[in-house]
């Protein structure tokens, strides 16, 4: 049995075979799965209905296998923060969000060095967000 607090078998593998500067896109219900991020990225859908799983809880889960070293979420489309950016800085209080217009968020997701997508089934707008994996120190 696993002692860490994620045990999904997929995001497990797909996370170990990251590396550092790899990006993991964790995404709301609305999301665009199929053209707004990279086709050869490991896929997991856990939205098993609307708002389950919520990206937060994914999120949680994440930051307990991996070290994250930039944070980027989606823009909306008149520059106001939604709601979920406080708890994105609640559970990544070290990080500064970084902001991406909506499209060029999705040519960011796109791109090669994301290695997986988590599609949740989180209905507050806006609740996307791309983590970029860290370096673990020498110990």
């Amino acid at each position: 049995m696993l002692k860490t607090q994620l045990l999904h078998p997929t995001i497990l593998n797909a996370l170990g075979m990251s590396g550092h500067g790899s990006k993991v896109l964790i995404a709301d219900g609305n999301y665009p799965f199929i053209t707004g991020a990279n086709p050869e990225a490991e896929y997991v859908f856990l939205n098993l209905c609307p708002g389950i799983a919520s990206v937060t809880d994914i999120l949680s889960s994440i930051l307990t296998a991996v070290p994250v070293e930039a944070v980027h979420v989606m823009q909306t489309a008149d520059g106001s923060e939604p709601p979920i950016y406080s708890d994105f800085r609640r559970l990544i209080p070290d990080l500064q969000l970084q902001p991406v217009e909506r499209f060029a968020f999705y040519d960011m997701c796109r791109g090669r060095d994301v290695s997986l997508v988590v599609a949740s089934g989180d209905q507050r707008l806006y609740a996307n967000i791309v983590l970029t994996i860290g370096v673990v120190p020498p110990a």
